[in-house]
């Protein structure tokens, strides 16, 4: 067992510097029958012993200690009972966490808690709603140079309820809020169940709030049907910047459901945190905590590990922490003014600003990766994450970074500044001459071209040209008739064409 001991000095240059972190530890329970505990976390039944509840606490201490975070909040820890074994786990491998709080809901399997290097001034609980569904809401009061500063730890119901679930936790939070002092500084943080961009991407079944979303709509993370960013929050109050979008958008998640990656794990800051006064946010500092040891070596997040009806006694939780800090000294933005260009210049020389690329058409999108054009004849760029757009919608977009993969130029961070909405596509995509010659056709979208597949090539008019299908179990048989509905030229060391959809083709044979 590996421990990485960081010691974090609170006061530089005169400045008080908080290190703040959210973690959904995944189900930590002690060994008393309390009978509001999940089922497989019965004391002594499915192999849940004191041996593994050890061994569950001696991970998890490795991974908050790498964090080193000053305040902790945390989510799924069953009871005070547990809370203080963590605490003293934390303890023996020398990480001090002196004090401590926890909801304490009546009758509910878990809590959300707080550990915290810094004494707590006041703790209480905002009841959300007295059904078990609910859970309540940790507010912990600090005084930080002799001014409060609130952090609310939130874990909103999962995702296999509805939206108005969420809605209500979303609606109790601020009511709070409306009653804090005028320009208080606060935090809320917590496992929210919700993307970072859920107003977009909520899924129908969740859907019973006419695309209404807690944490978008109620908390005012978004404003004019597109993210608030730090602009945005300067100028009105009553917003809230969610953290998120400091990271690429590729980056953006700390869950893993089955290959669907979300930020379901957030911080939200008000427009207090910028201003200037009492306790700020330091620019670029968010981040999720990804050490090797979080992963299965198949690259999945290395949960607490329960099979065949019994804990294992290995692995941390399905989540990863997210951390930021936050400073008394004033908040100090490093953003550089963003210029207006066009795609071409994506790919003429290296991005040292942000670029803003108006009315750019999504001609194609694929999962989290799209293709945008900005007018019929001019280039097309590929953009890794892209999350927020749809495909036949148009938008102005601000890219911030682009990167060379092994010769394919792709956008991997950017943010929407205005959504147009639905835009005709069709003459958008390349219906020109197919030669791998041209690197400016690099990105170009084609469609409905008929032609042969062999031996990893598609023969067009007697010519062959290197195919790449995405997913090989949908690769046809050697020598199939297809035709392509819509296909990338992209670049991997060479140029190819690629397949991304079992439906972006048909074999005719």
């Amino acid at each position: 067992m590996r421990f990485l001991f960081l010691f974090f000095l609170p006061f530089f240059l005169n400045a008080i510097q908080l290190k703040i972190a959210s973690y959904n530890v995944e189900n930590l329970f002690d060994m008393v029958n309390n009978g509001t505990e999940y089922a497989i976390y019965k004391p002594n039944k499915h192999n849940w012993t004191r041996s593994n509840l050890n061994k569950k606490l001696i991970n998890l201490s490795e991974i908050i200690c790498d964090v080193n975070a000053d305040i902790m909040g945390l989510q799924e820890v069953e009871n005070e009972n547990v809370l203080k074994l963590l605490q003293k786990s934390l303890r023996s491998v020398g990480c001090h966490y002196k004090y401590l709080a926890i909801t304490h809901k009546n009758k509910s399997a878990i809590q959300v808690a707080i550990l915290s290097k810094l004494p707590i001034t006041n703790a209480k609980e905002i009841v959300v709603n007295r059904k078990l569904k609910y859970r309540n809401i940790l507010e912990i009061k600090y005084i930080i140079e002799g001014k409060p500063f609130f952090i609310f730890v939130n874990h909103w119901t999962s995702k296999r309820s509805a939206e108005s679930k969420r809605i209500v936790s979303a609606q109790v939070l601020k009511n709070r809020l409306k009653n804090l002092p005028k320009g208080v500084d606060y935090i809320l943080l917590g496992d929210f169940n919700s993307n970072y961009n859920e107003y977009i991407h909520m899924e129908p079944q969740h859907n019973d709030s006419s695309g209404k979303t807690g944490i978008n709509d109620i908390l005012k993370t978004v404003i004019n049907k597109k993210m608030v960013d730090k602009k945005d929050i300067k100028l009105e109050k009553n917003l809230h910047y969610n953290l998120w979008l400091e990271l690429p958008n590729f980056q953006r998640w700390s869950h893993n459901f089955y290959g669907k990656k979300q930020g379901l794990d957030a911080i939200l800051l008000p427009s207090s945190m910028f201003d200037g006064k009492g306790l700020d946010y330091v620019n670029d500092t968010f981040t999720v905590i990804k050490p090797s040891y979080l992963f299965h070596k198949k690259g999945y997040i290395y949960r607490w590990q329960y099979k065949r009806e019994r804990h294992v006694g290995k692995g941390y939780s399905d989540h990863l922490p997210v951390v930021a800090t936050f400073s008394t000294a004033p908040y100090s933005s490093n953003d550089i003014d963003a210029k207006e260009g066009n795609i071409k210049d994506l790919y003429e020389k290296e991005l040292m600003y942000a670029l803003v690329l108006k009315n750019i058409k999504v001609i194609f999108k694929s999962n989290h990766h799209a293709i945008i054009k900005q007018s019929p004849k001019g280039r097309a760029i590929f953009i890794y994450g892209a999350d927020g757009l749809e495909e036949g919608r148009a938008y102005d977009i601000v890219v911030y970074k682009t990167k060379n993969y092994r010769g394919l130029h792709e956008v991997i961070n950017f943010s929407v500044s205005y959504d147009y909405g639905k835009s005709n596509m069709e003459k958008y995509f390349y219906r020109g001459k197919l030669d791998f010659s041209n690197r400016a056709l690099e990105n170009e979208v084609l469609k409905n071209l008929n032609g042969i597949y062999k031996n990893d090539k598609f023969y067009l008019e007697g010519k062959g040209y290197k195919i790449f299908f995405k997913n090989r179990r949908f690769r046809p048989k050697n020598g199939s008739r297809l035709t392509l509905h819509r296909v990338q030229i992209g670049y991997y060391d060479e140029m190819q064409l690629v397949v991304w959809d079992a439906d972006d083709f048909t074999i005719l044979e």
